[in-house]
């Protein structure tokens, strides 16, 4: 991702005792939301302790819970390798060790005017929010010119791409059919966008990459590893 203005490049690393854990601790390594409003809860999995799991709840200190322990309303029912099983607000969650933050209870009506994502230890940043009230992974990529959907993604999200208008997209492989449309909403942490431009490439992808066709909605700023969106209007 080309440099965001005022941009520091700063990459730190945690690391637990190696003799206490089974997998790095991955604070540092996720971006999150900052804490979204009280009627919704951001969770994240940032190692595993043994049979206990290292949370992150609404971007707080990482606590590590035993089956049956609890954390701000999130229950711990069983931990895994690399997984916990959760019950939360909205029912039982499974939570993985890496991935970015799940989000679950209800939201507010997307009126708030602020983002803040961490950078991973690649500096990259990332975060979850919905495509038309879907949920979804993202990644800030100053570097595209509108939002891009891999095809699998927007099968899931509901899409009715094939209606949109076509177009030529490079790939791995040279150029490919993909389809151009507007999005009814487009929802990170609090705040909602709406009509965002997209396009939706043949090939599956990780995230959803946030290009500028959404980016252009916000002023951004970059302090190190903190990123702050802030919505123009």
């Amino acid at each position: 991702m080309p440099p965001l203005p005022d941009a520091q490049t700063q990459t730190q690393t945690q690391a637990l005792a190696p003799r206490m854990v089974r997998a790095a601790c991955a604070a540092c390594a996720l971006a999150w939301l900052a804490p979204l409003p009280a009627a919704s809860q951001s969770i994240a999995l940032t190692g595993i302790l043994g049979a206990k799991a290292l949370l992150v709840v609404d971007g707080g200190a990482p606590r590590a819970l035993a089956a049956g322990e609890s954390l701000g309303g999130v229950k711990v029912v069983s931990v895994g390798p690399d997984d916990a099983v959760l019950e939360t607000s909205a029912g039982r969650r499974t939570v993985r060790l890496g991935e970015a933050p799940v989000s679950v209870g209800s939201r507010g009506a997307g009126t708030g005017r602020t983002v803040v994502l961490i950078a991973d230890g690649r500096g990259h940043f990332s975060g979850t929010g919905t495509v038309n009230g879907r949920s979804m992974q993202y990644l800030v990529d100053t570097g595209a010119s509108m939002v891009a959907i891999g095809q699998p993604d927007a099968d899931r999200l509901g899409l009715d791409y094939r209606s949109g208008q076509p177009v030529t997209v490079g790939t791995a492989n040279g150029t490919a059919r993909g389809w151009r449309l507007r999005l009814d909403s487009l929802r990170l942490g609090d705040v909602e966008l709406f009509g965002v431009d997209a396009i939706v490439t043949p090939q599956g992808m990780p995230y959803v990459l946030l290009g500028n066709s959404a980016l252009n909605e916000f002023q951004m700023n970059r302090s190190g590893d903190r990123l702050v969106l802030e919505k123009r209007h």
